[in-house]
C-alpha cells in the first residue's frame, strides 16, 4: 500500500508525530532508509556521536521540504528507523572501557603488563566486530527488499558492514570521502576497527573498492602519508591546502571537480564525515580542524559526479555530534536531505 499524500501539506511545519522531516511514511512504504548507528566506542577526542540522531531528528522538523534540484525528491519516501538499543547499550559499556585504556596507554603504559587492560582492549574488538557484523546484516536485508539505504553514524568506523553489503550487490565502485583526516591507520591505538582506521579496512577487506578518492584532507600522519603513496592505484587524494593552493593560483573549482571525478568508477559510494566542512558548521564534532568546506562546495561535487553519469549507490554520514544547542544537528539535518534527495534523483524507479 502506498502512502497517502493527499492530506499532507509539505509548506506546514514539520509534525513531531510523523518521521524525519516531519514525512508521513512507513518503513515499509519509504524508498530510502536511513539506519542510525549509535556507536562511538573507538573516539579518541570529543564524544557525543552515537547520540545524534536523535537531535538530527528533531532538527530535521525545521528543513523546508523544497529542494529546488530535486523539488519532488521527499514524494519518494524517506523513513528513518529508532536507534537500535542493544547496540547503544553495548557502546556505552564499551566506551568506558575504551575511555579507561585510551588514558592508560596515552601515559605510556605496558598494556600487557595489566590484565584489566588486555581484557578491555579484547572487548572493544570484539565489540567492534559484533557492531559490522550487526550493519552488514541490517544492510544487506534492506538492499534485497530493494530499499535505497542511507547510514548515520555514529563514529566513522560505523560504514564498514555497510561498504560491505553494498559491494555484494553493486560489484565494483568507488568511495568519495569528504573528510578531515585520511583514517588510513592500521589498528589506531590497539583498536583493529577505530574510528582512524575505516578506509584501511574498507580497502584490506573488500576488493571491490577499485578507487578511494579523499578530499579536504588536512590532518594526517606520516604513516598515512607512507600509505597513500604505496597505494596511488586504489587511493587518490585532494589535500585541502593543495585544493586552496590551485585555486589561489588561477584553476576553478570546476576544473579540480572534475579531476577529483574523473579517477572514480561507474557506481560511488558516498562517506562523508561532517569535520570535512569548516568547523563553523560542527564545532561539536570529535575531532575539529580548521580549514574545511562550505556545504555548497560539497554539494557541488555530489551534483558534478551525477551530471558525469556516474551513479551514487549509497551513503554514510558520520561524526555529527550532540550539542547543547543543537546547531550541529541543524546542520547534520540539512546535508542528510541534500544526501538523500541526490540518492533518490539518481536512483529513478
Amino acid at each position: 500500500m502506498m502512502t497517502d499524500l493527499s492530506g499532507f501539506d509539505p509548506n506546514s511545519a514539520g509534525n513531531p508525530n510523523n518521521n524525519v522531516f516531519g514525512l508521513p511514511f512507513s518503513e515499509e512504504d519509504a524508498r530510502l532508509i536511513i539506519l542510525p548507528i549509535p556507536w562511538e566506542v573507538t573516539v579518541s577526542f570529543g564524544s557525543g556521536t552515537a547520540r545524534s540522531a536523535e537531535q538530527i531528528m528533531n532538527a530535521s522538523l525545521q528543513v523546508d521540504l523544497f529542494d529546488p534540484e530535486v523539488p519532488d525528491g521527499w514524494k519518494e519516501g524517506f523513513f528513518m528507523r529508532d536507534p537500535d538499543r542493544k547496540v547503544l547499550l553495548k557502546n556505552d559499556y564499551l566506551r568506558k572501557e575504551a575511555e579507561l585504556y585510551i588514558d592508560y596507554i596515552s601515559k605510556g603504559e605496558m598494556v600487557e603488563k595489566n590484565n584489566f587492560m588486555c581484557k578491555a582492549l579484547k572487548e572493544v574488538n570484539e565489540g567492534c566486530i559484533f557492531l559490522n557484523k550487526w550493519v552488514y546484516e541490517e544492510t544487506k536485508s534492506l538492499l534485497e527488499k530493494g530499499k535505497l539505504v542511507a547510514l548515520l553514524g555514529g563514529d566513522h568506523s560505523s560504514p564498514l558492514g555497510y561498504m560491505k553489503a553494498i559491494a555484494e550487490k553493486h560489484g565494483d565502485f568507488g568511495i568519495i570521502q569528504i573528510d578531515a583526516h585520511c583514517d588510513l591507520r592500521e589498528g589506531y591505538e590497539g583498536f583493529v576497527y577505530s574510528h582512524a582506521s575505516i578506509m584501511y579496512n574498507a580497502l584490506k577487506e573488500i576488493p571491490e573498492i577499485r578507487k578511494l578518492v579523499q578530499v579536504g584532507i588536512r590532518d594526517y600522519s606520516g604513516g598515512e602519508d607512507a600509505f597513500i603513496s604505496e597505494n596511488k592505484e586504489r587511493v587518490q587524494v585532494y589535500f585541502d591546502r593543495d585544493i586552496r593552493t590551485r585555486q589561489y593560483e588561477g584553476e576553478t573549482y570546476r576544473q579540480i571537480v572534475e579531476e577529483m571525478i574523473s579517477h572514480l568508477p561507474q557506481h560511488v559510494y558516498i562517506s562523508f564525515d561532517i569535520d570535512g566542512l569548516d568547523p563553523k558548521l560542527c564545532p561539536n564534532t570529535g575531532t575539529p580542524v580548521q580549514g574545511g568546506f562550505e556545504t555548497e562546495q560539497v554539494f557541488y561535487i555530489f551534483k558534478k559526479i551525477i551530471d558525469s553519469g556516474r551513479k551514487i549507490i549509497g551513503f554514510d554520514l558520520c561524526e555529527v555530534s550532540t550539542s547543547e544547542n543543537q546547531w550541529d544537528a541543524n546542520v547534520g539535518a540539512r546535508v542528510l536531505f541534500k544526501l538523500c534527495n541526490l540518492l533518490v534523483h539518481n536512483n529513478p524507479v
